[in-house]
């Protein structure tokens, strides 16, 4: 069993993770809040190494992420438990799966970065679950990723703690981030966790030079409030700058959340454009196939730079890093960056 990373034994035989910002205390035999470290005999193992739950090729606009590499692919990989317990959790069926760990596949590092090259992806992304707890697994896989020439990718919820991010620094070029609410309270009772930690490990990723994308699910009389969206789009320009791509993606009921409707479009345009407004230089909008509020714009001149359709994208308006029509330097990540 491969032994985690990040952790502090305890003279009574329990375990301190430092993994996340739940700061799990682990007695022996019993398991973390993700389900998936466990303290064994004072040692605190990490029982999802390798064990895989899902294996795709995708459009790296699935992410999504649309300034980092666009119309590539990325080999992605996920694996099952998670740090929150979202009650509208889209992916509740990895997400609540610990229980499963042993009867997935084993996949190594070095077998999956040979398959990532072979599929002919630009990256690799650990998603569909919380890949914090794959960390072990994800730091090793990382470093073979880039020894490959293949850039990498982290779908995170961002409760891990400064510590964790510091140490995937060497490896991780993009930390697609969901800020699920700009209130502590939402994300207590909706989520289990506190706000506070993401805005910290989110901000710290873009200290130490990642590449950083903000994702927001826009939930009908929980977290779209006006005022609420204008204190994270400014705090987003504060603390990571206005080139930061801010996606703000429609909810539809799900898991344990089936008494809200889906998110008006209305109000997610609202969304876009007031963040325009604010200063946000590269808002989006998910969940709504064919909006042209999915493409990028020059900020400038408006003219389209990017078109995206069925989640891939294809450059139309750029040349060496700039709007064809009016020269603006338009910050997209092109090539993978040297380690």
């Amino acid at each position: 069993m491969q032994e985690a990373a990040l952790y502090t034994p305890n003279p009574d035989g329990t375990v301190s993770c430092r993994l996340c910002n739940h700061g799990c205390r682990i007695a022996d035999g019993r398991v973390g809040r993700c389900k998936v470290r466990q303290n064994r005999m004072g040692r605190l193992c990490a029982t999802s190494f390798g064990r895989i739950s899902a294996e795709h090729i995708d459009p790296i606009e699935k992410k999504p992420l649309n300034h980092f590499l666009p119309g590539t692919l990325c080999y992605s990989l996920g694996s099952v438990g998670c740090t929150f317990t979202c009650t509208h959790c889209q992916n509740w069926q990895l997400s609540r799966a610990a229980e499963s760990i042993l009867s997935l596949p084993f996949l190594s590092p070095d077998e999956a970065i040979r398959r990532a090259v072979d599929a002919g992806a630009s990256s690799v992304a650990w998603t569909y679950n919380e890949p914090t707890i794959s960390f072990e697994y994800t730091l090793e896989m990382g470093r073979l990723a880039r020894a490959a020439g293949l850039g990498t990718v982290y779908v995170t919820n961002g409760y891990m703690t400064v510590e964790a991010v510091e140490a995937l620094a060497p490896m991780l070029n993009a930390f697609r981030v969901d800020i699920k609410a700009f209130n502590d309270t939402f994300y207590r009772e909706i989520c289990g966790a506190r706000l506070e930690p993401v805005l910290a490990s989110t901000e710290r990723a873009h200290e130490l030079g990642m590449h950083v994308e903000t994702v927001t699910l826009v939930i009908p009389g929980l977290n779209d409030d006006p005022e609420e969206i204008d204190g994270l789009v400014r705090w987003v320009i504060d603390h990571l700058g206005p080139d930061t791509p801010m996606h703000f993606s429609r909810f539809h009921p799900d898991y344990r959340m089936q008494d809200r409707p889906a998110t008006p479009v209305t109000t997610l345009e609202r969304i876009y454009e007031r963040a325009r407004d604010l200063g946000l230089r590269y808002p989006y909008l998910g969940n709504v196939g064919g909006h042209p509020y999915e493409n990028t714009w020059c900020p400038r001149c408006r003219a389209l730079l990017v078109e995206r359709r069925l989640m891939h994208g294809r450059i139309t308006g750029l040349e060496d890093g700039r709007c064809r029509e009016c020269g603006e330097v338009i910050p997209l990540v092109r090539t993978v960056p040297q380690p």
